[in-house]
């Protein structure tokens, strides 16, 4: 039985910020600027083959974004798409992420555990950040590009996989081959179609659908009303340069919510920006 209502209802919460649970469809690429459209037509052409694809671009321009419409757009959608952040995994630990490990290999591997290789068996392996890992880890997955086969941490047997490797990198990898940092025959074993995403000062004409799409998104991850947003407002933010590109344009909407008033003005944006 429900219990009656109070006969004062107590004072509204703070509104609270519902985070989506992640979903493997990707978002919607914002924007219709030529830069944008030709990003759009080549994962439109690129997709449907098995080759591999270096997508390329500053930090915060969508690089996971074209990812993972390669793969949608791919025979091979219904399988997994696997990411692995190269320059988050400790050099000494990328090789056990990468191809996993038997148990008893090393201290701590307490049980047999499969690599990101074995994960994406028939799907697509997401390597960001590509160009911050080892010289050995580099050697160790261009094997495994050669020979479609990987071997575990600690064990002597070769395992076949069935992978379409994307990855990424906000690095020239080409300067870094003349460094001594990275392998040329990784290199070109990657690089057979290269995407690059253009940093968002290049199509700022886009500007104004992607705080669109950012109002309505947080505005339904925080449960209230989209807010809206004056001409000059957006104006001004088409004038700042964003060094973090689409990544920072979508922090700094969150934060005009939170502090403007009922509506984004100019001057919120000169004030919090």
């Amino acid at each position: 039985i429900d219990n009656p209502a109070p006969a004062q209802a107590p004072p509204a919460a703070p509104p609270v910020r519902r985070r989506r649970a992640h979903s493997a469809q990707a978002e919607r690429i914002i924007g219709v600027s030529p830069e944008i459209e030709h990003v759009r037509q080549l994962i439109d052409k690129v997709a449907p083959c098995e080759a591999r694809v270096l997508i390329t671009g500053k930090n915060g321009t969508g690089k996971e974004l074209v990812a993972r419409w390669l793969h949608a757009k791919s025979v091979r959608a219904a399988a997994p798409f696997v990411e692995v952040n190269c320059a988050a995994i400790p050099s000494e630990l990328i090789e056990s992420e990468l191809f996993g490990h038997e148990r008893g290999a090393f201290t701590s591997a307490v049980k047999q555990r499969k690599g990101k290789f074995e994960q994406a068996d028939g799907g697509t392996l997401f390597m960001d950040e590509i160009g911050d890992m080892s010289l050995a880890a580099q050697a160790k997955v261009l094997r495994a590009l050669q020979e479609s086969r990987i071997s575990r941490v600690g064990s002597d047997r070769d395992i076949e996989v069935n992978v379409r490797v994307v990855a990424a990198t906000n690095k020239n990898l080409r300067e870094e081959i003349q460094k001594g940092n990275f392998r040329e025959d990784l290199y070109h074993r990657l690089a057979v179609i290269v995407v690059r995403v253009p940093p968002l000062r290049e199509h700022a004409g886009d500007i104004p659908a992607l705080v669109e799409h950012f109002i309505r998104t947080i505005a339904s991850e925080y449960g209230s009303a989209p807010k809206p947003i004056d001409a000059d407002a957006l104006a001004e933010l088409q004038r700042m340069p964003w060094s973090g590109n689409i990544r920072e344009l979508r922090n700094v909407i969150e934060r005009l919510i939170i502090l403007s008033g009922d509506r984004i003005t100019a001057r919120d944006v000169k004030e919090y920006c």
